[in-house]
């Protein structure tokens, strides 16, 4: 019976100081949650979250716990930052949100731009933008912020002319000096539809943002028959209430997003689809 006592005694202690390091490690995983800072961001699926996600094991080592919400459109990833849902957003260029600002007043500002990604034209009929025929109809999204970027790349491409002086990024349809082959524009539809439009083989062009595109499993650069080049201003950026910038967490995303590791990843993934931009 002693010998059972004794047994039993040495198991109790054995229990207790696994107990006592169960806990400890326990609040050792506690203290390390509470030493981090949870930032919470907006993206669109593609490429904004999967350039997020290939980030957070880099800001987690700078202390910064990321939250990824995802979003299927351009107008609720800007509510939900003006609601402070989110601390910040990744979605947009500087022209939307100019235009977003405008229209509903918020009071956002760039915290840093992170990449492009190149506009580009796709139709399942033609091979170039040359070979559209006279009175061919082009599709784009109903964003007016987006319209000058793609009058521009029509103009680049050599199908249409825009009026001397007028800001490229401003312009719209009414600009258009020169449009030799009559070509008809369709300019009312949403930018996450176009993908579908496309492949339901709608008009003879369909220009798609080049997130959408990618979501789609098209490739901008192989699928495409005209792509904006490197040198568009259409930069993607952190967006975060006016104020916010100046915070840490902010401005460590922001490095992170710059960082050769982020750029490496991103010109590995997209391979030209998207471009990183350091400053």
């Amino acid at each position: 019976m002693k010998k059972l006592f004794a047994l039993l005694a040495v198991f109790t202690l054995v229990l207790a100081l696994a107990a006592c390091g169960t806990a400890k490690e326990e609040d050792n995983a506690a203290e390390n949650e509470k030493g981090n800072t949870k930032l919470v961001v907006g993206a669109s699926n593609v490429p904004h979250a999967e350039i997020l996600e290939a980030a957070k094991p880099l800001l987690e080592k700078k202390g910064i716990d990321l939250e990824i919400k995802t979003f299927q459109d351009y107008v609720l990833p800007n509510k939900a930052l003006e609601s402070k849902e989110l601390d910040a957003n990744y979605f947009q260029h500087i022209p939307y949100l100019e235009q977003q600002i405008k229209d509903n007043g918020y009071d956002f500002v760039s915290a840093g731009a992170i990449h492009i990604e190149p506009m580009a034209v796709f139709s399942k009929k033609y091979k170039s933008l040359d070979d559209l025929p006279k009175g061919a109809t082009v599709i784009f999204s109903n964003s007016v912020a987006e319209h000058g970027r793609v009058l521009s790349l029509l103009e680049k491409g050599g199908l249409i002319k825009l009026k001397d002086g007028v800001e490229k990024t401003s312009a719209t349809i009414k600009d258009i000096v020169e449009n030799p082959k009559n070509i008809k524009f369709k300019a009312d539809y949403e930018p996450s539809l176009l993908p579908q439009i496309y492949n339901n083989n709608e008009g003879d062009a369909v220009v798609i943002n080049a997130n959408y595109a990618l979501d789609a499993g098209l490739n901008p650069v192989k699928d495409s028959i005209e792509i904006e080049g490197s040198e568009s201003p259409y930069a993607n950026i952190i967006t975060v209430r006016k104020g916010d910038e100046s915070k840490e967490s902010i401005k460590t995303l922001v490095e992170v997003l710059h960082s050769k590791e982020i750029q490496d990843f991103i010109n590995e993934k997209y391979k030209g689809a998207v471009v990183p931009v350091t400053e």
